[in-house]
């Protein structure tokens, strides 16, 4: 596949994402801040105009020059709900067309309950009909930590839910009768990283994200990496000690059994830095107020995540590294470890790659999961298979309105 025709889907889902967050824009503003010819931007709106998705707009004023036509969206042409699913509870959000979160709410969940998956149906079902206004409700996003065949089908295997094929998609579309995508939940981060974040604009990134385990999220060439199985970005299962902490994924000194919160915190239980009801809150508290003992402890993590991303780097040449998650609000006791260990294990030619730290927010997992079905309208590779074609076809049933509206 061609660079260019990589980015095709990831450009289409750009334009609205800028729109909607930076209101109503020209074509030329659109192809300097994405970065793109002005002529795949011409391309590009076009058809989004004819999708009904974008509609032309009042002149903008001139500087003496020609007057340039403003694009807009139209409110009303589709949103989605995506949810994030961990072992004990849900984050779920509802986000418009252009993916902002118009509303979110989160709530406890047991993965590990026989009933758990009609569990998860009947909260979304819940959130669902909690919503308002004109725009088609599009499909339901789930993001999962663990590997998914494919998104359109959506079978799941997670050490962390105690999952082992469980057909997720397939039970959820039964259940509230809606397209549904479902895809790892550091994958379902990076498409939104793509979109809304600091991973936009570019084609080669590696996300990766710390707490209660370590994962990553590969963009090469404008394209989600997903390799045979969907399991592609598990760095937290790079092999760094010899017989090391045993892992939940059955290894052992996996760099998530060294780094992973559970981890931090049991090294901090037996290191007598704290105590044996204390968690990751009282780590973070204690290294805030200078406790050598536990900032020490967090250097040596980031030390050991360094060498560990460095050759995730090496091997995949990325332009931008980009890390968050709940891990990242010790990040300032991380990064004395992880900085000298990160850069000296680079080649040269990597060694300016930048590294950019976001602050965390909970929702962000569920935003992602929503830009799963946000962008099958442009999923020229066939990720979303039957169910992207269900999201179009939903898309599709505004477009007469809009048509009438503009004649």
């Amino acid at each position: 596949m061609s660079k260019s025709g990589g980015r095709t889907d990831v450009t289409r889902s750009a334009v609205l994402a800028h729109i909607g967050a930076h209101g109503a824009t020209s074509r030329a503003d659109l192809a300097r801040e994405l970065g793109v010819s002005p002529a795949l931007i011409t391309q590009h709106t076009r058809q989004l105009i004819a999708d009904g998705l974008l509609q032309e707009l009042a002149y903008s004023p001139s500087q003496g020059g020609r007057p340039a036509r403003l694009l807009g969206l139209v409110a009303d042409s589709g949103r989605a709900v995506g949810v994030k699913v961990v072992a004990d509870h849900v984050a779920m959000v509802e986000a418009g067309i252009d993916g902002a979160v118009t509303r979110s709410a989160t709530e406890p969940f047991d993965a590990h309950a026989d009933t758990a998956i009609s569990d998860l149906a009947e909260r979304l079902r819940a959130f669902i009909s909690g919503g308002g206004g004109s725009a088609p409700l599009l499909g339901v996003g789930v993001g999962v930590p663990g590997s998914v065949d494919e998104q359109h089908v959506g079978t799941v295997d997670s050490t962390q839910l105690g999952w082992s094929q469980i057909p997720v998609g397939e039970m959820l579309r039964r259940e509230l009768d809606l397209p549904v995508l479902v895809e790892n939940n550091v994958n379902a981060l990076t498409m939104a990283e793509a979109l809304h974040g600091q991973a936009r604009g570019h084609e080669d990134v590696l996300v990766v994200t710390i707490g209660t385990g370590v994962g990553a999220g590969i963009l090469s060439e404008g394209r989600l990496l997903r390799g045979r199985a969907g399991g592609a970005g598990e760095v937290g299962h790079v092999p760094v000690v010899e017989n090391g902490p045993a892992c939940q994924c059955g290894g052992r000194g996996c760099l998530e059994a060294l780094v992973g919160e559970d981890a931090l915190v049991a090294q901090g239980k037996a290191n007598g830095l704290i105590g044996e009801s204390a968690g990751m809150a009282a780590l973070t508290a204690l290294a805030d107020e200078g406790d050598p003992g536990v900032q020490q402890l967090f250097s040596t993590a980031g030390h050991l995540l360094g060498r560990a991303l460095a050759g995730v780097v090496n091997v995949i040449d990325p332009e931008i590294v980009i890390v968050l998650g709940e891990g990242v609000g010790a990040w300032r006791h991380w990064t004395f470890g992880f900085e000298p260990a990160f850069r000296s294990s680079l080649i040269p030619r990597n060694r300016s790659v930048p590294v950019a730290v976001e602050t965390w927010q909970d929702d962000r997992w569920a935003q992602g999961a929503a830009s799963l079905v946000l962008a099958t309208p442009f999923d020229a590779q066939g990720t979303s298979g039957e169910q992207g074609r269900l999201v179009r076809e939903r898309l599709a049933l505004v477009r007469p309105s809009h048509e009438d509206t503009s004649s």
